[in-house]
């Protein structure tokens, strides 16, 4: 499965997760925040005021579903959702594409695999920690996105 702006996000390979008729989502290769995920547009599209209805609509059951299967998944304590689109601004000519992060923030560390998690910046903008990111093994990032779908309510969609 090949998406072109997944290129222009410096994202290279991406972990699926799952996708719906207008959206894909990924897990995001920044994993400082464990279950970090990209929810894209499947069509390109550059502006969030140029979703249609049935794309907001179906956005709204993504964001429930996600939230749900992470907190069962992780005990996530709160979500950030952010749609910046700044980095498609850097080089000439800009390829915005619209794509929400989905960064769950944990007020305590969490265990998993082995690997303790901590949020870095809890209770502020994980922009604050931009410099921190943690790039895990593709083996150990396929664990991750197996318990993601395991708690995902997909069959509800």
């Amino acid at each position: 499965m090949e998406y072109e702006f997944l290129e222009r996000l410096n994202h290279g390979p991406i972990d699926f997760i799952t996708q719906t008729k207008y959206w894909i989502v990924f897990l995001d290769r920044d994993q400082k925040n464990l279950g970090t995920c990209v929810v894209a547009l499947k069509r390109k599209a550059n502006l969030l005021s140029s979703l249609t209805p049935d794309e907001w609509k179906e956005f709204k059951q993504i964001v429930r579903l996600l939230e749900s299967g992470l907190k069962k998944a992780f005990n996530v304590t709160m979500f950030n959702w952010g749609c910046l689109l700044n980095t498609a601004y850097i080089k000439l000519p800009p390829h915005p594409q619209v794509h929400w992060h989905l960064i769950p923030r944990y007020r305590d560390p969490v265990e998993f695999h082995g690997v303790v998690f901590n949020d870095p910046c809890f209770g502020k903008s994980t922009l604050t920690a931009q410099d921190d990111k943690l790039d895990l093994s593709l083996k150990f990032r396929a664990k991750i996105i197996s318990v993601i779908r395991e708690n995902l309510n997909w069959d509800n969609f």
